[in-house]
This record gives structure tokens, sequence and C-alpha cells, in this order.
């Protein structure tokens, strides 16, 4: 749904958002990357990126690392995304070559303004605070696709095609 960077971005900022603890708890680039299993060298480009935008404060050398600038509260996910993504300004209709808003709306133009609204609150309202309050009071933590205990594979109801085909054939006799 969003490009590369904002997802990154996302994932950085709610693992900060995660060890919030006023300004103790500083992560490096690696231990972000290694936590949310990213690429170390893109993240620390997308931290450096948070940093001069205002969002997170580095340092370097022993007990350095990287913390949010703001309290967990205070950080809209909608920043965070307006960083790395472009606003949309296209009047382009999905449907065709015409242009959204002139003439009758395209069978899609309902549905479509629906999810961007949709979108659009969801990122206004979530801050990085729910993703702290989730990890430190909740202790919910992401569970990885190769975590995922794989279900026992149980007998089937059905018959086998061997005895399938016997019973056929004894069904002839």
């Amino acid at each position: 749904m969003y490009g590369k960077a904002t997802e990154t971005a996302i994932a950085a900022m709610t693992r900060l958002a995660e060890v919030y603890d006023g300004e103790e708890t500083r992560l490096s680039a690696i231990d972000i990357a290694d936590n949310r299993r990213l690429a170390r060298p893109f993240v620390g480009k997308i931290l450096t990126t948070l940093s001069q935008a205002g969002f997170v404060i580095g340092s370097r050398g022993p007990g350095g690392g990287f913390r949010l600038s703001r309290h967990p509260r205070e950080i809209r996910v909608f920043e965070i995304f307006t960083l790395f993504e472009r606003e949309n300004l296209s009047n382009e209709c999905p449907f065709g070559a015409g242009t959204c808003g002139m003439g009758n709306p395209c069978p899609m133009h309902d549905k479509l303004v629906k999810v961007r609204e949709e979108v659009d609150r969801v990122l206004h309202g979530t801050t990085l605070e729910e993703f702290r309050v989730a990890y430190q009071v909740h202790g919910l933590r992401p569970i990885y696709p190769d975590e995922l205990k794989k279900p026992e594979k149980r007998k089937s109801f059905r018959a086998t095609k061997s005895s399938g085909s016997q019973g056929r054939k004894n069904a002839k006799r």
C-alpha cells in the first residue's frame, strides 16, 4: 500500500515507541533492523531522514543510538507517512483517461473516496502511543511467519484414492 521507505520508517518509529521510557532507552539502527527483520543499511538511511526531520534524536558512541524526539502520544502515523509519501494531487480517473470530478462519476468513484477517507482517518487518528501501550502494557509482540507454529496435518475424512478405486472395483462384482 505504501512505499518501502514509508513502511520501514513506520516500523522503526513503532519500535522506538515500544521501548519509549522518556529519554533513557536508545536503540541502534542494527537493533531496530534486527528486531523488525529489515535491511540494516536501509534502516540506517531511514533513521537519518527521520533525524533530519526532527522525529528522532540520534547520538553516537557508547550508550548512543536513537530515541523518539517527542512522547509517542504526540506523533501521528500521518506525520511519518507524509515525510516519505508524496501527496497525490492527480485528478485522473482510474477507470479511464478522464478527469475525476468532471461529468458523471465512474463506477469506482464513491468506493475510492470512502477508501481514501478511511485511510486518512486511520493515519491521522493513530499515534505511536498505541504501539507503546500494546508493547509495554499488554505485552503484544510482532509475530513473523516463520515463528508461527505450523498446524499438524490431520487425517482427512475423505476416502483415499486407493481405497476409493478398490471400492468401485468391488462394487462392480
